[in-house]
């Protein structure tokens, strides 16, 4: 945890480098993720999401009740528990910190990305990755599904369930999910 809030990645705002609620956050979801043999892996922390909760697709209003609420968190948290798998799986981003402004997200840049890889692939390593979005699938090699925003919640859903069938029937040790 030390290293990513000591990191400088580009442009991008770090979240855990000013909070120590945040740092304790993550680390406390990390370890109790530590043996999750798959993760979804996003594209940045959200400006609603991790910029301000600290955990990857996951919103404040989703830890404390109060805050705004962001509307991927919701999406990737409700249908990981319609599908019995939100304990089971790590979630995480290509870039951990926030490209954007308090207000806004942006793309982050392929420096960026960059320099964010040896967090990726120490968080992917020995995991199987399911890249949510473009920008993951582009970085990693893994089974893609729609990002769930901007209408795509079900075509979301329905990737994850391919995806989930998929992993379970290629992969030895990985739990049928579905």
């Amino acid at each position: 945890m030390s290293r990513l809030a000591a990191a400088s990645i580009g442009e991008t705002y770090n979240q855990y480098a000013d909070s120590r609620v945040r740092r304790d956050r993550l680390s406390s979801y990390l370890e109790t993720r530590r043996h999750a043999s798959l993760v979804l892996v996003g594209e940045a922390a959200g400006y609603r999401g991790a910029r301000i909760s600290g955990i990857p697709f996951t919103s404040e209003r989703q830890l404390t009740g109060s805050r705004p609420a962001e509307a991927t968190a919701t999406i990737v948290h409700r249908v990981l528990a319609r599908l019995g798998v939100e304990d089971d799986v790590l979630l995480w981003n290509v870039v951990p910190t926030h490209p954007g402004s308090e207000t806004s997200n942006r793309r982050p840049t392929r420096s960026e990305v960059r320099a964010a890889s040896p967090f990726l692939y120490e968080l992917t390593r020995d995991r199987v990755a399911i890249a949510v979005g473009r920008l993951a699938a582009e970085t990693l090699d893994a089974a893609y599904v729609r990002h769930p925003s901007h209408g795509g919640a079900a075509e979301f859903e329905a990737g994850l369930r391919r995806a989930f069938a998929t992993i379970g029937r290629r992969r030895a040790g990985v739990r049928r999910f579905l």
